[in-house]
């Protein structure tokens, strides 16, 4: 008898019976998230369609302003304004509005997004969850809509693609880069209805582990999860979901080793994801804009790896560098430690915490003709604004060392300098 894997365990204590891939499962949500750009959408459905006026599980549920947060017009301040009094009739306690951040990172800081749970959303990036081992993923409004009325959604369980992670991160590589290179070898439908597994990870962070399981979309993956070992004492993982060492291989679809002794800091070239180049092969890019942040790489490590880099200097001249935070919680950190007094030394903008220019709707939008270097998860034509304008992936190490020259800059060429020039590194 086989063992099962990650969403084979969770998806089976879910359902009530043991389900394996290909099954159809019908199941009681622990968290159904809701934000500010789907949310009119939503309540539409539920009221004119589905005729429910009152949610029979308010407490399942959570609500975040971030996809344009603040508000940036007023069409979108009046629906926001809806939203918070939608959120208010229903008694939806789980709300966080405008400056508590992206949703993603909230729900994992709050603990609504926990070993074993699981969580849809109407983001697609909802499979961010994995990173704790919750089984996240993300749905329409329709689907958001029914599991709202009904407190009840049904799914095909995902096959999985596992993915064994040897070595350690070296040459200025780090999770991005291999949430890219997963990505490169996958394609963007090459892990479809899939959820991708991840072993040997067990020494990074939590914001770490988030940063691949968002990216896991981009592969086109239902779920991504990471194994739940050495997670911090503040995510307990339940007994039903360790793994039986005795039960034999899972059923893995495909299943293959990264290793990161021998990887190199990569780049995603516009205008798809999974047009990933080793940076080496890039050649010199010069860049209008470095922007920092989103649910990938919007947490407190990410802009304190960057503000290391950065410490001392100024940012290159004609470059504008963005930061926004993940969360409050992230720029509280950021502000106790200093790394947000170096940010802003170097040259940085600050913005408020929430997804930002991610989606192209407001704070830093690129104009015709820029490009910019971002670390958020797509880099689309037209994404973050003018489809003239070109947006190239890469880590927060990369930013910094490309906020420093002016152009996409491996992050061991400025380390190199600075002991060149005495400064350290």
């Amino acid at each position: 008898m086989n063992g099962r894997t990650l969403s084979e365990i969770i998806l089976s204590r879910a359902a009530g019976r043991s389900v394996a891939s290909g099954e159809v499962v019908t199941l009681e949500p622990d968290v159904v998230m809701v934000h500010d750009s789907i949310a009119p959408s939503v309540i539409k459905i539920l009221r004119e369609q589905l005729h429910v006026d009152r949610l029979p599980h308010p407490d399942r549920v959570a609500v975040a302003v971030d996809h344009v947060a603040p508000a940036a017009n007023l069409a979108t301040a009046e629906a926001q304004a809806k939203l918070r009094t939608w959120v208010a009739e229903q008694g939806i306690e789980t709300f966080f509005d405008t400056g508590r951040g992206i949703a993603h990172q909230v729900l994992i800081e709050e603990r609504l997004a926990r070993p074993g749970r699981i969580v849809i959303g109407s983001d697609s990036h909802s499979t961010a969850y994995g990173a704790v081992a919750a089984f996240g993923t993300g749905m329409g409004a329709t689907d958001i809509a029914l599991a709202l009325a009904s407190g009840r959604t049904w799914m095909r369980v995902p096959e999985t693609i596992r993915i064994d992670v040897v070595g350690q991160f070296r040459a200025g590589a780090r999770p991005k880069d291999l949430a890219l290179a997963v990505v490169r070898r996958l394609r963007a439908d090459g892990g479809t209805y899939t959820a991708l597994e991840y072993h040997g990870l067990a020494d990074l962070s939590v914001g770490a582990r988030t940063t691949l399981s968002t990216m896991a979309l981009e592969a086109g993956a239902k779920a991504g999860l990471i194994d739940p070992a050495g997670l911090p004492s503040a995510y307990p993982v339940p007994e039903w979901l360790q793994t039986d060492p005795t039960a034999g291989e899972p059923s893995y679809r495909e299943r293959f080793t990264i290793d990161l002794d021998a990887m190199r800091p990569q780049i995603a070239v516009p205008d798809t994801v999974d047009n990933v180049v080793d940076l080496s092969e890039l050649g010199r890019v010069p860049v209008d804009v470095v922007y920092l942040g989103t649910c990938t790489n919007g947490r407190h490590e990410d802009m304190a790896a960057a503000a290391a880099m950065l410490e001392g200097r100024r940012i290159a001249r004609g470059v504008r560098m963005m930061v926004v935070p993940a969360s409050r919680e992230a720029l509280q950190a950021a502000i106790a430690d200093g790394t947000l007094a170096t940010l802003v030394a170097a040259g940085a903008t600050i913005g408020p915490p929430g997804c930002g220019a991610c989606i192209g709707r407001h704070l830093g939008v690129l104009a015709a003709g820029e490009t910019c270097l971002f670390t958020g998860n797509r880099n689309f034509r037209g994404r973050m604004g003018s489809p003239d304008a070109r947006i190239y992936l890469g880590s927060p190490e990369v930013a910094a060392a490309t906020a420093l020259t002016g152009y996409v800059c491996d992050p061991n060429e400025v380390a190199i300098d600075a002991v060149m020039a005495g400064e350290g590194v």
